[in-house]
């Protein structure tokens, strides 16, 4: 063989390796470009997803905390009205202190005191109402004054045991009763 056909042998060998690798570079560029598009739509798919997420997450929180707000509102709402209600009531009894037949509400009073607590008792009340409570309670009245709307304090002479039937403390029992009427 000569060196000129061996030289040619080479050179084509040489090319036809070079085309071959050419080839394979040309197909794994594309295998990699198709990969790397494929991984750039993923990422976008799981940011897609991710905002999405976070989104609904925040739309969420604010639907909850709006609603919290408007209970919140719904709740000083009745509380400012419960305050005005406790208030009217408390000027009402306040003017019915004044009434002819608030004397008879004070004897009932001591008569239920005196059933509950027994005949030994003192009573008090306001200092305005000292004539009718003296005329209820006679010998068991006591004369010192208490910061009360209405209404009278009973003990038993020991002090063990209180009945307060002041308007003040009836109408704090009842209070639970008004905020369900207000709630209605």
């Amino acid at each position: 063989m000569s060196l000129e056909r061996l030289v040619e042998e080479i050179r084509l060998r040489a090319e036809e390796e070079l085309r071959a690798e050419e080839a394979r570079i040309a197909t794994e560029t594309e295998r990699l470009e198709t990969e790397k598009a494929t991984r750039v739509r993923e990422i976008h798919e799981t940011a897609r997803q991710g905002a999405e997420r976070e989104a609904a997450r925040e739309r969420t929180q604010k639907i909850a905390s709006a609603r919290l707000a408007a209970r919140k509102l719904s709740y000083e709402a009745r509380e400012r009205q419960m305050g005005d209600a406790l208030g009217q009531a408390r000027d009402l009894l306040k003017a019915y202190t004044k009434e002819p037949e608030y004397a008879h509400v004070l004897k009932r009073m001591y008569a239920v005191a005196a059933d509950e607590l027994g005949k030994t008792i003192r009573v008090y009340g306001r200092k305005e109402d000292t004539i009718p409570l003296k005329a209820a309670a006679g010998k068991n009245f006591d004369d010192r004054g208490a910061p009360i709307l209405g209404g009278l304090i009973a003990e038993t002479a020991d002090g063990a045991r209180r009945l307060n039937l002041s308007f003040d403390e009836l109408l704090r029992l009842r209070e639970d009763r008004l905020r369900e009427l207000l709630a209605k």
